[in-house]
C-alpha cells in the first residue's frame, strides 16, 4: 500500500509531466495540497522536499514552491542499461513475436527489457509514461494507442523529447510528432487485399476495418482505392467500421444482418482488418453453415499463427513480425549510440515495410461460374 506521502508526490509529478505545472509556475500550496489529500501539512512537506531532492521542484523563501527546469526527469540509477517497449498488447496476437524480435536483439547487447501493455487505452498509456519518465529508461519503443484518434498523452511524448530519451513508433505512428517509424504500408496492403478478390470475379465485397488504429484507415482506404482504380462501384453498405471495444461485438453482429437478407444480396467476399477479425467472422459463418471458400471468400492481414491453425487457411498480407521487432530494437540502439556521441556519422530514417499476399484457401476464383 503507498504511504499518504508517496500519493501526494505522485500527483504533484503527474502534474508536472501533463504539462499543468511548467517550468518556474509555482504548484499549489500546502494548505490546497493538505485538504486535496485530508493530509497532514508534515506529509504534504515530505512529498515537496522528496521532489526538491531529486529536482523536480525547487523553493523561494517566502514564496512558496515551483517546477524547476529540467533536463533528465527520473532516478539516478543509471547503472542499468534498460528500454522500455510498449504494445497495445503484450501476449497475444502478433505482439509475442514482435517483442522477441526485438528482446532477443536487446539481450544480446546487455540491455533489460520493461514490458508494457495500453490495452490500446489512452488512460493506461498515460499511466505507462508516467512510470516511464520517473524512472530511468534509456531509450522507448512505442506501439501508438488508439493511432487514428488526437492523442490525450501529447505533452508526456514531449517530456521524453525534453528529457533527452529516445523513441520510436512500431506498427503506426502519432502524426502530429513525426517520430521515428517502423510501419508496414498498410494503404497498399488493403489494396492488395481487396485487388485480389476483385481478380478472382468478386464486385460484391464487404469490408471490416478498425477506425480508431491508423492500420484501419489505411487498410480501408487501400480497399477504396482497389474499387476505383477496377471501375467497380463502391457501396456504402458494404463497408463496416468499428472501434477497438467493439471488436467482440459489432462486426458479428453486422455480419449476422447482412446474412438474414436474401442470398442473392450476400457479398461473395469479405475483406477483414486483420487475421484474428477474420477468425471472428469466420466462427459466425460456421454456425449459419455458410462454407468458406465455397460459398463466401475471407481474406485476413497479418499472417498470423491464426490464419494458419484453422480448417481454412487464411490468405492474409504478411506482417514482418519478429524482423520489425529486430529492426525496432537496432533502431533505438542507434538513437542512444548518437545520444552519447559514438556514432555521429549514421543518421536513422524511418522504415516501411512492402506487404505481401499469401496465398491459401480461403479465397476461391468465381470468374467461371459467371
Amino acid at each position: 500500500m503507498k504511504s499518504k506521502h508517496s500519493i501526494v508526490r505522485e500527483y504533484i509529478q503527474s502534474k508536472i509531466l501533463d504539462g499543468t505545472y511548467v517550468p518556474h509556475q509555482k504548484i499549489s500550496s500546502e494548505s490546497e495540497l493538505m485538504e486535496r489529500f485530508s493530509v497532514s501539512r508534515h506529509t504534504v512537506r515530505l512529498a515537496i522536499g522528496d521532489l526538491v531532492n531529486l529536482g523536480w521542484l525547487y523553493r523561494k523563501q517566502g514564496a512558496g514552491t515551483y517546477c524547476a527546469e529540467r533536463n533528465e526527469m527520473g532516478s539516478n540509477d543509471y547503472n542499468q542499461k534498460n528500454i522500455a517497449i510498449i504494445t497495445t498488447h503484450i501476449s497475444n496476437y502478433i505482439f509475442p513475436s514482435i517483442i522477441q524480435g526485438a528482446e532477443s536483439f536487446l539481450s544480446k547487447n546487455d540491455y533489460q527489457v520493461s514490458l508494457y501493455s495500453t490495452d490500446n487505452n489512452h488512460e493506461n498509456e498515460k499511466k505507462i509514461l508516467e512510470k516511464i519518465l520517473t524512472h530511468h529508461v534509456d531509450g522507448v519503443i512505442i506501439e501508438p494507442t488508439q493511432s487514428a484518434i488526437s492523442n490525450p498523452n501529447i505533452n508526456y511524448y514531449l517530456n521524453l523529447e525534453k528529457s533527452n530519451i529516445p523513441y520510436i513508433m512500431i506498427n503506426a505512428y502519432y502524426d502530429e510528432l513525426e517520430p521515428l517509424s517502423i510501419t508496414i504500408d498498410d494503404e497498399k496492403g488493403g489494396f492488395i487485399q481487396t485487388e485480389h478478390l476483385i481478380e478472382q470475379g468478386h464486385e460484391n465485397i464487404l469490408g471490416f476495418f478498425k477506425t480508431d488504429d491508423l492500420q484501419g484507415t489505411r487498410r480501408m482506404k487501400g480497399y477504396l482505392k482497389s474499387h476505383r482504380s477496377n471501375h467497380l462501384p463502391i457501396r456504402p453498405s458494404n463497408i463496416i467500421t468499428y472501434h477497438t471495444q467493439e471488436i467482440m461485438t459489432k462486426p458479428q453482429e453486422e455480419l449476422k444482418k447482412i446474412l438474414e437478407l436474401p442470398n442473392e444480396e450476400w457479398p461473395t467476399a469479405i475483406v477483414c482488418y486483420n487475421d484474428e477479425l477474420a477468425m471472428l467472422l469466420l466462427d459466425v459463418l460456421r454456425k449459419k453453415n455458410i462454407k468458406v471458400p465455397e460459398d463466401i471468400s475471407l481474406i485476413g492481414y497479418d499472417n498470423s499463427i491464426l490464419s494458419r491453425v484453422s480448417e481454412v487457411k487464411l490468405t492474409t498480407i504478411k506482417h514482418p513480425q519478429s524482423e520489425m521487432g529486430e529492426a525496432a530494437a537496432k533502431m533505438i540502439l542507434n538513437l542512444i549510440d548518437r545520444k552519447q556521441g559514438l556514432n555521429k556519422e549514421e543518421v536513422e530514417e524511418s522504415i516501411v515495410y512492402e506487404p505481401e499476399l499469401i496465398e491459401r484457401n480461403s479465397t476461391k476464383d468465381i470468374r467461371e461460374l459467371v
